[in-house]
């Protein structure tokens, strides 16, 4: 069990240490604003090699960011950034509020998509468990997508104000239910016609044992 336990947290941290070694001039302010240009743009190689994709048809390497954008994005973040320190949130929101740092902002997306720990994602599964239990079965995929993601992300979901939910919700089912019905009269008429309809006859089968006393005496 201890072995176990040693393991796990030898082999979470480092996980931690690739993450810094991949993330770590984007973490805080003074991280960025520590580097030369020469580590810097170390950094943003270590950073672009490390996301790309293939194309399966040609075979060609295909970079999510650009090595030279990135470094001269980096050089400008620097000389803009405030003289407060500044956290990785603190950051993104300074450079997503700017608006002029597209590579930068792609870096921050990759960042925070990937997660640090798995802690998220078991609690997430979790919660599948709860969903879908053997009364629930028959649940469609949209309705466990949906749920799910109201389990998962509720600090979101208590924001929302669910009277103003209810009101639109109820507001349609009014507006659903005052269509004007058929009038009687075309009710009555249709009544009328089919009572008239002719009735076809059925034919009556004869009883095996009559058509055997028939045949008997012809």
């Amino acid at each position: 069990m201890v072995d176990t336990s040693n393991t796990s947290l030898k082999n979470r941290f480092e996980e931690l240490q690739v993450f810094k070694y991949i993330f770590g001039f984007l973490l805080t302010s003074s991280n960025l604003n520590s580097l030369d240009d020469s580590r810097l743009r170390n950094c943003c190689v270590k950073f672009v090699e490390t996301f790309y994709r293939k194309n399966e048809n040609t075979k060609q390497i295909i970079y999510d960011v650009d090595l030279d954008d990135l470094f001269s994005e980096l050089r400008m973040l620097q000389m803009t950034l405030p003289d407060k320190p500044m956290r990785v949130a603190e950051m993104f929101e300074f450079v997503k509020n700017i608006n002029c740092f597209p590579n930068i902002s792609i870096a921050y997306r990759f960042l925070y998509t990937v997660p640090v720990t798995v802690a998220s994602a078991e609690r997430s599964f979790s919660k599948l468990k709860l969903l879908k239990n053997y009364l629930r079965s028959a649940m469609s995929q949209e309705r466990l997508n949906g749920l799910a993601t109201i389990c998962i992300e509720k600090e979101l979901l208590d924001q929302i104000n669910v009277d103003n939910i209810i009101s639109d919700f109820a507001s349609k089912n009014v507006a659903r239910s005052s269509i004007p019905p058929a009038s009687s009269s075309v009710r009555d008429l249709s009544k009328l016609a089919r009572d008239r309809l002719p009735v076809p006859a059925r034919r009556r089968s004869t009883p095996p044992w009559k058509r055997r006393h028939l045949a008997h005496h012809r």
